[in-house]
């Protein structure tokens, strides 16, 4: 595939330190593919926010992301975003606000995340009673599913159509949702959605139980590995730390230790943005190699850093792969 001028402008200008780092990376995830092997890709932070989706909808539609995990936030954010996204508000003045500006933007009905303000009528609410009846209408026929699940079936229906605000193919939602690719969604009860969730359970309007839990998640997941792991293997691309990550990542170490599977194959590419600098007892912090003493990385897994901010980084390391 030849490349176009960001690619061509990343080959020629990132030579070195964490630029060749990027470059390395992008490589190493080319290669990887091109051996026959497939890519889960976490995505923590607010990636969804950072509309992530322009780049990363593509990656999906071009099979070159074949299981994706991330937060509840990330899952329900760009979706967030596709409905309400004129009547988001950009602060570039952040670092300024005071206690006071904040709670002004709070009673208006927005919630920053940076420099970017959430509409939560227009966001949250207008999201809430599509999926309330997802959820309700689950729960009457006895059925059970996943977070992801519930919000595939409401993309699907076109029924938030009439809400669109940007161009859907720069929702990363929508592009999985067609594709049925696989989420794994762990800790979804901390989020929005979640919340909201929580508050008909604790209405009595609904069951816990019609959500499946993260426990669930892990074991499908363990299904999804061993199909996806044969031949080149499954490589691991990791856009921050948090639970998004590890909560994939140790599903290898799971099968190997405690359900004593020996034909388990380790990750086969590993690579992690991340601003969070090198610390003690830290988990964004820590170095692949550690990696190797929990059993999710073989010695001789290819093994990826780039220190740096995920919302430019990963967009290139795309633009590279997607030949822009």
């Amino acid at each position: 595939m030849s490349k176009g001028p960001v690619s061509q402008f990343i080959q020629h200008h990132y030579r070195h330190f964490n630029a060749a780092a990027l470059m390395d990376a992008a490589k190493g995830y080319e290669a990887h593919l091109a051996e026959g092997g497939k890519m889960l890709v976490s995505l923590a932070g607010a990636m969804s926010t950072a509309e992530l989706g322009i780049s990363l909808a593509e990656m999906i539609r071009q099979d070159k992301i074949h299981m994706i995990s991330c937060t509840g936030a990330n899952l329900e954010e760009d979706v967030m975003n596709l409905v309400a996204h004129s009547h988001y508000k950009r602060v570039p003045n952040y670092r300024d606000l005071t206690p006071q500006d904040e709670w002004d933007l709070l009673e208006n009905h927005y919630n920053r995340v940076t420099d970017t303000c959430i509409p939560e009528e227009e966001a949250f609410r207008r999201l809430q009673k599509h999926l309330e009846k997802a959820w309700k209408d689950a729960q009457a026929n006895g059925e059970r599913f996943f977070p992801h699940e519930f919000l595939y079936k409401v993309v699907l229906s076109g029924e938030l159509e009439q809400y669109y605000e940007i161009d859907p193919k720069d929702s990363w939602i929508v592009a999985a949702a067609e594709k049925n690719l696989p989420i794994v969604v762990p800790g979804w009860e901390d989020s929005t959605t979640g919340n909201i969730f929580a508050s008909y359970v604790i209405k009595g309007e609904l069951q816990a139980s019609t959500v499946k839990s993260g426990i669930e998640y892990m074991v499908w997941l363990t299904e999804l590995y061993r199909e996806m792991s044969t031949g080149k293997g499954l490589g691991f691309f990791q856009i921050g730390g948090g639970i998004a990550g590890d909560f994939p990542i140790c599903v290898v170490p799971m099968m190997y230790q405690d359900l004593e599977w020996h034909d388990v194959p380790f990750w086969s590419y590993f690579c992690q943005i991340s601003d969070s600098t090198t610390s003690y007892g830290s988990y964004s912090g820590a170095v692949p190699n550690e990696k190797i003493t929990w059993g999710k990385l073989d010695i001789h897994t290819p093994k990826f850093v780039v220190e740096s901010d995920a919302t430019i980084v990963a967009p290139l390391i795309f633009a590279y792969l997607l030949g822009w």
